[in-house]
């Protein structure tokens, strides 16, 4: 059953009706003050989010090329010490260990 709106008035007593009213004449007034106070505080919170954002990409990407340095001169290290090849990304190298 739908509810009825005696039932809304019951509940909520002269209190909650006056609060209502209240809420409904300020609306007009209440939210166009709200909107134009949240608008630039909206707008700041997201360019600097984007500045973050963009900061950060630069400093992960700086980091994955120095991670990449790093692995490569290890590489070139070892191949060096054992004078072995260097190992290449994706490159099969199982072996048969006698089994």
């Amino acid at each position: 059953m739908a509810p009825k709106i005696t039932d809304f008035v019951e509940d909520a007593g002269a209190p909650g009706i006056i609060a209502g009213i209240g809420a409904v004449l300020l609306a007009p007034v209440v939210i166009p003050v709200v909107a134009g106070v949240g608008k630039p505080i909206a707008k700041s919170l997201i360019k600097g989010g984007l500045v973050l954002y963009e900061k950060s990409r630069g400093a992960f990407a700086e980091i994955g090329e120095t991670w990449d340095d790093i692995v490569a001169e290890a590489r070139a290290e070892i191949a060096e010490g054992k004078q072995l090849p260097a190992v290449e990304a994706g490159a099969d190298n199982t072996s048969d260990n006698g089994a």
